[in-house]
């Protein structure tokens, strides 16, 4: 067992964290706390992600997979609603992950999200005593450079950054978006439908502000780039045959007039 182990800040001094592997059969005790469009939120951003080649090999996106930190002994399970981790290492052939920890299968998470609910999920808590807070834990046990809580009901998007040991609230720009740097994307909010399902969603958008688009926009957008140039090869057609029967009439006139068009 590979095993590393850490101080955090001074401030929590009395606190150690190692980071222990669980073994292969371990189970979360309690479900995660999620509603129906938790899934589909997360998905979605997954799926922006892969379509426009962000994940690479190493690249670890989940939702509601357990993470895990060993705190004074005690072993410590999250499971975010969404989180994104690079330089992870691989699972071994039909293995499947159901925990991850940092620094013994690869690095920490970038970036944690967390999706508000009608229940109380402890999204803002910075307990220490055992079991530790999410917001404590993904600050200060996990260091986790970006924080983000979403409220998929009225649309609010919190973006917190790590800065001096501690999350900072980071103000949306002009267009309402945050720029993480970790993906180089800008992270927002959109109002619409997908898949039954009309509401808040959130979404990325490249550095120069073009919208990471869904697999049903793609085929869309492939769709009308098709009609458009179906389109112009009608009119290009019609253009045509309008010139041909010009040239007809004109020679049809020639004729009439005793003039060869051949020989002109």
């Amino acid at each position: 067992m590979v095993t590393t182990s850490e101080k955090i800040p001074p401030t929590f001094s009395t606190i150690t964290v190692t980071w222990e592997k669980p073994p292969s059969n371990f189970l979360i005790d309690e479900e995660p706390v999620e509603n129906i469009d938790h899934p589909l939120i997360a998905g979605a951003l997954r799926e922006l992600l892969e379509l426009a080649d962000y994940i690479k090999p190493g690249v670890l996106i989940a939702g509601n997979l357990g993470v895990t930190a060993t705190v004074n002994q005690r072993l410590v399970v999250k499971a975010p609603d969404w989180f994104y981790a690079k330089n992870v290492q691989p699972m071994p052939p039909h293995q499947i992950r159901t925990t991850y920890t940092p620094h013994v299968e690869g690095d920490r998470p970038l970036i944690v999200m967390e999706f508000l609910s009608n229940e109380e999920g402890g999204e803002y808590s910075i307990k220490r005593t055992h079991p530790p807070g999410k917001w404590f834990f993904y600050e200060q046990i996990l260091q986790v450079p970006n924080y983000v809580i979403f409220d998929p009901q009225d649309g609010l998007l919190e973006m917190y950054r790590r800065q001096n040991d501690n999350y900072k609230l980071e103000l949306p720009d002009e267009n309402g978006q945050h720029w993480i740097e970790e993906l180089e994307l800008f992270l927002g909010t959109w109002q619409g439908e997908k898949e039954g399902r009309t509401g808040y969603w959130l979404r990325f958008w490249d550095k120069d502000g073009h919208l990471l688009l869904w697999g049903t926009e793609l085929l869309a957008q492939k769709q009308a780039q098709m009609d458009a140039e179906r389109q112009r090869a009608e009119t290009e057609r019609q253009r045509a045959e309008t010139e041909r029967q010009r040239a007809d009439r004109l020679a049809d006139y020639l004729r009439s007039q005793g003039i060869d068009p051949e020989k002109i």
